[in-house]
């Protein structure tokens, strides 16, 4: 392990577990029947446990969406041309993509990061931390060198801000046959399995699509030793970003709300290479991407909204932030039963 990322492997905190049992406590005295609430009521003692207070707030959110182009993408694996991904970000920073107008609902914290783009991309306000036009085309090489894999994952560690709640976003064309590469090899899947349509291209491009990841998958079947080398090779810069961003904010003691196929793939290595991370994600949504229950299946976690939705961005993640913000008001501002005037038997 090279000593630029070393920092990946220092352990996050504890989630505060005083903290979570007055919340549970809390809970028992609420008027309603224990468990009523169902997910809602972990959620609140997650977050009480994030916190370190029985009742949690959730007033700062922090969403970073993070494009790059892949170069599989030059093998017909999307329906897009890659010039899209440059056009997004300029988008995202004009503020009429989906994930704009999602994030202005919560007064959110938002910024796009550009890691290389085809088609350069140029706005005032993007985050310029361009590494390369895109990675490498993994069935013929690794998608990136160690140094390039270093800059991307310290880039996402550089929008670990402080917040209470950081949702990280993805853009780019080809990204899902990256993200169904590193699952395969990750979690030894069937490629068939664990690829789906993306941009929603027909049969014939799917079939060709998990033809190209099966090759590749053998063609650097020796270097697939460790998650770190899984990413390098198979990954793109934006994934590899959100990783850092990932370790980063859990290492600071901010829960990340995780998106959908690429956002869960870049959670899974984040968790691969330092498992303390893992208390600190929370699964916001099972994306339409076919694969995505069979990985979410495989990190053994349980994502809180099933809309059907596969738009990426960072969407899904927001969305559910409405759901965590209704469940601590019902935490914090329910009376309890003491305060209603209810007896309650022992």
């Amino acid at each position: 392990m090279s000593q630029e990322l070393k920092w990946l492997h220092e352990p996050a905190p504890v989630p505060d577990e005083a903290a979570r049992r007055a919340a549970l406590a809390r809970q028992a005295q609420l008027i309603k029947p224990p468990g009523a609430l169902g997910r809602l009521e972990t959620l609140a003692v997650d977050f009480a446990g994030y916190q370190g207070r029985a009742q949690p707030q959730l007033n700062h959110l922090a969403v970073r969406v993070f494009g790059a182009d892949h170069g599989i993408a030059q093998r017909g694996t999307s329906r897009f041309p890659q010039a899209v991904t440059s056009v997004m970000l300029r988008m995202f920073c004009e503020g009429g993509a989906a994930i704009n107008v999602l994030s202005r609902e919560h007064d959110a914290d938002f910024a796009a990061i550009n890691l290389g783009c085809v088609v350069p991309a140029h706005h005032p306000d993007l985050i310029d931390e361009v590494i390369a036009p895109s990675t490498a085309d993994f069935s013929r090489e690794s998608a990136m060198t160690e140094s390039q894999l270093q800059r991307a994952l310290l880039a996402g560690q550089r929008q670990a801000v402080e917040c209470d709640c950081f949702v990280g976003g993805d853009m780019g064309i080809g990204n899902t046959a990256s993200a169904a590469a590193m699952f395969a090899a990750l979690f030894t899947l069937d490629v068939a399995d664990i690829t789906g349509r993306g941009t929603g291209i027909d049969d014939a491009a799917l079939k060709h699509k998990i033809e190209l990841i099966e090759s590749a998958l053998e063609l650097h079947r020796e270097a697939l030793h460790s998650p770190l080398e899984i990413l390098r090779t198979l990954g793109g810069f934006e994934i590899a970003a959100l990783t850092g961003a990932f370790i980063a904010s859990a290492q600071r003691g901010t829960p990340v709300l995780v998106d959908g196929f690429m956002a869960t793939a870049a959670a899974a290595i984040a968790v691969a290479v330092n498992p303390s991370v893992k208390a600190w994600l929370l699964f916001a949504h099972r994306s339409d991407e076919s694969g995505h229950q069979l990985a979410l299946e495989c990190l053994g976690v349980k994502p809180l909204l099933s809309l059907n939705m596969r738009l990426g961005e960072g969407t899904g993640a927001v969305l559910a932030v409405s759901v965590i913000k209704q469940a601590l008001a019902l935490h914090n501002s329910m009376l309890t039963f003491s305060e209603a005037g209810i007896p309650v038997e022992d």
